[in-house]
């Protein structure tokens, strides 16, 4: 993510849309939604995966959605010692923002 103009600006490439899409897609699940949030607001923004794998789903289904939200490029994620930590890549809450503005 970081790749397109606002949606009011033109018409997105078909490469543009892709792109977009799969973000949107792994956003449109509640439980991912969720980790993103919570991943988002938690302090510096990145989160250990045991402070975010309670969300109401088991352990792997919480790997299974963090994987998706990485695939999609929202998240990058790195291991320390035994506990994967998970953070918001920094450009996509802004280009997400971007996105959805108005050329107003």
């Amino acid at each position: 993510m970081p790749c397109c103009p606002p949606l009011t600006e033109r018409p997105l490439t078909a490469v543009e849309a892709e792109l977009t899409a799969a973000m949107f897609k792994a956003l449109g699940d509640p439980v991912r939604l969720r980790l993103f949030s919570l991943i988002a607001s938690h302090e510096a923004g990145e989160a250990c995966v045991c402070d975010i794998s309670d969300v109401g789903v088991s352990q792997p289904t919480v790997s299974h959605h963090l994987k998706k939200l990485r695939e999609a490029g929202l998240l990058s994620s790195e291991r320390r010692g035994t506990w994967v930590y998970y953070r918001v890549e920094p450009s996509v809450l802004a280009a997400m923002g971007q996105l959805l503005t108005s050329r107003e």
